[in-house]
């Protein structure tokens, strides 16, 4: 994995979320671990959090490998006593909750008609629910702390949608609705709620379908003006920066990082 080599070689952008902890969910693949390895090369402790713990536990295992502050920690993110138990376990063992990044998702891909009931609620229980779930278990600790950063993962799609996706396309789109409603009500007590939305990115979710429709990387980037399709790397920059102080002004906004592509 890409960004758990830029880890073990040492790099990263300095100490800005030193002695921060970090919640980062979705973090045993692609953009989530990117955002993982950011965060933990920049001081964080991070919990690495996914529905697979054996990935979970080879991405905590290798930032700890590469000198940094993680560990791995599976549950369903799907149901609110499992959420609790695990954000009561994080503050116990380590008093606070400063970053919460909201990036596990699931694509059920279809038009209306080619999906299952089972396909659209799958697809509302982990790219919504569980954000409400989280989001309910950490506001308090935030509060009580004067403030965090809580970044989301939307999607393009879920702004301009794509045909055949629209239980991804509508829950994406209930992301964005999440983010700018939680922003303007917990605004007040410091605490700054901000979504990315990328494009077309280079991840384990993206290969499969590449794999499924007999379509190349080459075919993608194609697609996009700036020449390529996006890495999870650069996507990790911008939810640490939105994460970070130098975004002090930040909340509500969701952010597309698309390299000018149009959804097509």
């Amino acid at each position: 994995m890409e960004a758990l080599e830029e880890a073990r070689s040492g790099r990263g952008a300095g100490g800005r979320f030193k002695g921060k902890v970090a919640v980062v969910t979705g973090g045993g693949g692609g953009i989530g671990t990117a955002v993982a390895a950011r965060l933990a090369s920049e001081g964080a402790h991070v919990v690495v959090c996914d529905a697979n713990a054996a990935t979970a536990t080879e991405v905590a295992e290798g930032l700890v490998g590469a000198g940094w502050s993680a560990q791995a920690l599976n549950f369903n993110l799907a149901s609110a006593a499992a959420v609790d138990a695990a954000v009561r376990d994080i503050v116990r063992d380590h008093g606070k909750v400063d970053v919460l990044v909201n990036n596990a998702g699931i694509n059920r891909r279809g038009a209306l008609l080619d999906l299952s009931a089972e396909d659209w609620d799958l697809s509302f229980a982990v790219n919504v629910d569980a954000l409400f779930h989280l989001c309910r278990a950490v506001l308090p600790h935030m509060i009580e702390a004067g403030g965090g950063a809580i970044v989301n993962t939307a999607s393009q799609w879920g702004l301009h949608p794509a045909p055949g996706h629209i239980a991804y396309n509508v829950s994406k789109a209930a992301v964005v609705a999440f983010t700018q409603n939680l922003a303007r009500d917990y605004a007040p007590h410091g605490i700054r709620v901000n979504a990315v939305a990328p494009g077309e990115v280079r991840t384990p979710m993206l290969e499969g379908n590449l794999q499924r429709t007999g379509r190349t990387v080459a075919d993608l980037n194609a697609l996009v003006p700036f020449g390529r399709i996006g890495e999870p790397d650069e996507i990790a920059a911008l939810i640490a920066f939105l994460a970070s102080n130098e975004a002090p002004y930040l909340c509500g906004s969701v952010v597309e990082i698309t390299g000018a592509q149009a959804v097509s």
